[in-house]
């Protein structure tokens, strides 16, 4: 399965309560951190919930 490259480029700080969950649920602690993650719908549908916040690049 694809993999997908995830970095946090924006501060959750402020922001709407279902959405530090979810960076929290990404697994970001800090920004500029990067995490990898199996590219399936659940992760891409919490890609989408903090799409402003996220730079998202496939990994090979």
């Amino acid at each position: 399965m694809p993999k997908i490259r995830v970095t946090l480029i924006r501060s959750g700080s402020g922001r709407k309560d279902n959405q530090m969950q979810t960076l929290a649920a990404l697994g970001f602690h800090k920004i500029n951190q990067s995490v990898v993650h199996e590219d399936s719908a659940s992760v891409r549908g919490m890609i989408s919930t903090v799409r402003h916040l996220v730079k998202v690049e496939e990994v090979q």
